[in-house]
């Protein structure tokens, strides 16, 4: 959306982001892929592309789903289909599509709001929005069509999410004002973004840091990691839980342009169990199956409210985590929006399957780690969707 060249470092080569590669390309963007770096060369904020009737892939990726569509819902006369994979199209997109529709934009999904997702640009207007849930993806979606709406576009969350997006809104120049959990932005000519060093994922390294929490005599460091509050949840959570991680975490509440980046120290430690409450889970949410696996090896029933986004991501998975740890030995039972692990038990081991989602794969590894007999996860190579090195990286630690 930038008129201007912009270099992108450290950027993650996984099908999810190969897929909005592919997208924005098609969506009239250039790329030039040098091995250290990307340039995208943007179209502009207003104008997508010379084509604007088409189809777009993406893949495995919800972000990019539910991201995209703020965009085109600005572009008059423009019409796109999204779709994806069969994953993708078992997760719902009213969330962005009621949005959308109240600011003027035409969108048609399947029934029960499902892709494929027909996105027809119009002349937006801005609106003030109470989002049902807290979620970045929504309110992502609903600032980037601002910027092309007439008047002030609001959007409310019950919660904090994650905050990536008014930073680099910031970054690029764009006027917001952020009052609580409400953030407002009104419409602009273009973005001026500077070069972007995409810090090192905490979602991923996260299966590192509760691999060195439950293997005995482990320590790692973990560097070059985002070290953002809105990112870090699920880390706060471990250390509630005895977990030793030391590190300069971003304290809760700050804000600035840019991305805080460094490194946290782990080790192992005895494990207590906690109570996981709503107002934590959107700042954790993909980190939550982990949670789960602590639990395992903590004393005490370990709780998590409010969970319920979880049932309706790659796939269900409350039911993938109690499902996948019960069949190693573990001891969990579901809820409508969490579940609850009586710990203490750890790992035995047997086979779990990742029924086609990356965190349950890479769940399944970090358990193998640390059972009593082995663990074979069924579908592993679904890691790479968003952790392509994921297997080499663990063997490496492995290995000293």
């Amino acid at each position: 959306m930038s008129d201007e060249p912009v270099a992108v470092r450290n950027y993650l080569r996984a099908a999810d982001t190969e897929s909005t590669l592919v997208a924005v390309q098609a969506l009239g963007a250039g790329v030039e892929d040098s091995g250290d770096e990307l340039v995208i060369r943007g179209v502009g904020l207003h104008t997508p592309a010379e084509v604007t009737l088409g189809r777009l892939d993406v893949g495995n990726s919800g972000t990019l789903l539910r991201l995209l569509p703020g965009w085109l819902a600005g572009q008059p006369g423009g019409e796109w289909t999204l779709d994806g994979d069969d994953s993708i199209r078992r997760r719902p997109v009213d969330r962005v599509a009621e949005p959308l529709r109240l600011m003027g934009a035409s969108i048609d999904t399947e029934d029960g709001g499902l892709p494929p997702m027909c996105v027809r640009g119009a002349q937006l207007s801005g609106i003030d929005y109470d989002a049902p849930v807290a979620s970045a993806q929504v309110k992502t979606c609903v600032l980037i069509a601002g910027l092309l709406a007439s008047g002030a576009t609001r959007v409310t969350e019950p919660t904090q999410s994650r905050d990536h997006t008014e930073r680099i809104l910031a970054r690029a120049r764009v006027p917001f004002t952020r009052e609580g959990l409400c953030v407002s932005v009104h419409a602009v000519d273009e973005l001026e973004l500077e070069d972007v060093i995409v810090p090192g994922d905490p979602s991923s390294a996260a299966f590192m840091a509760v691999a060195a929490s439950i293997v005995a005599g482990s320590r790692i460091v973990i560097d070059g990691m985002g070290l953002n509050w809105t990112r870090t949840g699920f880390f706060r959570i471990a250390q509630r839980m005895g977990a030793v991680i030391v590190g300069d975490l971003e304290a809760p509440g700050e804000f600035g342009m840019e991305e805080p980046i460094g490194e946290i120290d782990v080790a192992a430690a005895p494990l207590v169990a906690t109570e996981v409450l709503p107002d934590e889970v959107p700042l954790a949410i993909d980190e939550l199956p982990l949670v789960g696996l602590l639990g395992c090896f903590a004393e005490g029933d370990t709780v998590v409210r409010g969970a319920s986004e979880l049932r309706v991501k790659e796939t269900d998975r409350i039911a993938g985590v109690v499902e996948g740890l019960n069949g190693l030995g573990a001891s969990l039972e579901a809820t409508d929006d969490g579940f609850v692990v009586h710990g203490g038990t750890g790992i035995e081991g047997g086979t779990i399957d990742s029924r086609g989602d990356h965190r349950l794969a890479m769940l399944g590894a970090v358990a193998g780690l640390a059972s009593r007999s082995g663990v074979e996860v069924l579908g592993m190579d679904a890691a790479a969707v968003s952790y392509p090195d994921f297997e080499r990286d663990l063997r490496a630690l492995l290995e000293r």
